[in-house]
Order: C-alpha cells, then structure tokens, then sequence
C-alpha cells in the first residue's frame, strides 16, 4: 500500500493554536470534527472561508484537511483556522505538487493579507501592581 500524501501545519493567534492536516482526499475541510460550514459565530465564518474563496474551490478539490483547535477566545481560534488553512495549502503544494504552483499561491496569500502565512506576534502584556492592568495607574491623592 501506498503511503498517503500528507502535511501537518500549525496555526496560531494569541493563545489559539489550530492544528491542521492535509492529504489527499475529496475536498472535505473539518474543524473539530465538524465541516468548516458550521462554524459558529456566523459573522466569522467567512474568515475561516477566506483562503478558500481567495485561492478557489479548484485548488482544494482533491485535498482533505482536518483541523483540531484549541485555546484562546471564539476570534482567535478563527483566525488561527484561517491561518492554519493557508499554510497547509502551501506546504502540500511544496512538497507534492510543484515549487512555481507553491510561489503563486503563496504571493496570492501574502498580497491579500499577510497574517494568513507569518504569526502575529503579539500577546497579552501582563498586569502590575499599582494598578488594574498592564499600563493603567491607581488614581493618587495628596490629602
């Protein structure tokens, strides 16, 4: 038998990290089990569909990926799907596909935003003393 063609990925955005994994297959995109249709909130669905509709149905046709997501809020889990997606995309066509195939959805991705391929490397700054959060001061008072 044959070994499948695969590539695991991961996405991240915050505390959310989303695992995903492309092989060969039918078109089906799952996000915990579930297809990526019924993701909730609804307002953020179209961004987990973003690298689909940016790229087109075409290029996942024969692609199976299954994501498992964990961490952070209900937005960052989106955004580190999406992120996941597009990464996946790129590195199944690097290493089974052809390298000038991989550079043209790659630049696709990246002059449409950036995020999708690099992490975004901002955290939560932590809280200090003297105050209710990272920046922000007890008021004072001189009497």
């Amino acid at each position: 038998m044959p070994e499948a063609q695969s590539v695991q990925v991961f996405g991240k955005k915050k505390t959310a990290t989303a695992c995903a994994f492309a092989k060969q297959g039918r078109g089906l995109i799952k996000v915990n089990g579930q297809p990526i249709e019924n993701i909730e909130p609804e307002c953020l669905r179209l961004k987990a569909f973003e690298p689909v509709l940016i790229l087109g149905q075409d290029k996942f046709a024969n692609l199976d990926i299954r994501i498992r997501v964990k961490g952070g809020g209900m937005t960052a889990q989106i955004y580190a799907i999406r992120s996941a997606i597009a990464k996946s995309i790129v590195a199944y066509y690097a290493k089974y596909v052809d390298e000038s195939a991989k550079n043209e959805l790659r630049a696709t991705l990246l002059a449409y935003d950036r995020n999708l391929l690099v992490a975004d490397p901002r955290r939560r700054e932590p809280k200090k003393y003297g105050g209710r959060g990272a920046r922000s001061r007890f008021q004072k008072s001189y009497r």
